[in-house]
Order: C-alpha cells, then structure tokens, then sequence
C-alpha cells in the first residue's frame, strides 16, 4: 500500500482489521509529498517506482493506492 505521507494510514487501519492475517506494507513519500500541485505525468512516475519497488522487495499481491492523485493519474 502506497500513499504520497500518511493519510493512507486511515486505510491500512480498515486493510488490518478486514485481512487481519496479511501481511502489510506502508510506504508513504514523504519525501515527494504533497502529489497534488505536480504534473501527472511526474505522478505517474512516482507510483510506478513505488509499484514497481513494492513488487520487487516485498513480492506483494496486491497494491492497494491510497492516494487519490496517484490513483487518477497512475491506475491504468
């Protein structure tokens, strides 16, 4: 699970306590947050490091966005 800081954090909580046997990883960017005022273009650059990143450290099943910016600028 991915977000551009910490509000996914509302959503990892409802994640942990629907699939209370998984596995979860957080990554919050803080580091290139807020998302919002960027090009999408670079959006879409960050979210598919981070995917891409997430699938090759941690072999995740899914990834779950929780950033409103990078899911409608990366979802595809």
């Amino acid at each position: 699970m991915f977000d551009s800081g910490f509000g996914g954090l509302t959503v990892a909580r409802a994640v942990m306590d629907l699939l209370p046997r998984e596995d979860l990883v957080y990554l919050g960017d803080t580091g290139r947050y807020p998302y919002g005022p960027r090009d999408l273009k670079e959006v879409r650059g960050f979210a598919q490091q981070i995917a891409e990143h997430l699938v090759a450290v941690y072999d995740v099943k899914v990834i779950v966005v929780a950033c409103n910016t990078a899911a409608a600028a990366a979802l595809d």
